[in-house]
């Protein structure tokens, strides 16, 4: 009867550590996220781009170099985009589309690129500052590094060919 009790208090000990262990596929999303990282690619959890989602989505952000901004666009994938929504291609529409058409190579890898991406890849967005991919994790590392290395040569077929042209030799006002 003793060990009993004994194992009860035991069990009643461990158990909230056992709650507090990440799941598995927490686990494989934080080695997903710290490999991107070693691979230049940004990773925070930023409120969604999606209508009336209130949740933080991680959101994979490859850079532009500082003096090659790139465009500014969103596409969303069809199944949580609206159907007023331009097509892009089959499965993905623009929210905001580019100011300026895409040059038909990179319009071509990009195509290839979207057809490649997994089921949970909801939106590609295009700031002067990164090109981003919101996702929910769902490859492993090895099957997410082809990925992000298309997503690497599209920033680059991207970069500097910004929507928002920058002010060059004007000079600001003095403030007081």
């Amino acid at each position: 009867m003793i060990w009993l009790i004994i194992a009860v208090v035991v069990g009643l000990i461990f158990a909230p550590a056992m709650w507090l262990r990440p799941s598995p596929r927490e686990q494989r999303a934080t080695t997903l996220r710290e490999a991107a990282r070693q691979d230049g690619i940004q990773v925070r959890l930023d409120p969604s781009p999606l209508h009336q989602d209130d949740r933080r989505r991680p959101a994979y952000r490859w850079a532009y170099p500082p003096r090659r901004p790139g465009p500014d666009f969103m596409l969303m994938r069809d199944v949580v985009a609206s159907d007023a929504l331009k097509p892009f291609v089959e499965g993905w529409r623009w929210r905001k589309e580019p100011l300026h058409e895409l040059p038909a190579a990179v319009r071509c890898h990009f195509e290839a690129l979207l057809a490649r991406l997994p089921a949970d890849a909801l939106a590609v967005e295009s700031s002067a500052e990164a090109l981003i991919l919101w996702w929910d994790e769902s490859l492993e590392r090895e099957a997410f590094q082809p990925v992000a290395a298309d997503m690497a040569e599209l920033r680059d077929g991207l970069a500097g060919r910004p929507d928002r042209p920058e002010r060059r030799g004007v000079a600001q006002a003095p403030r007081g």
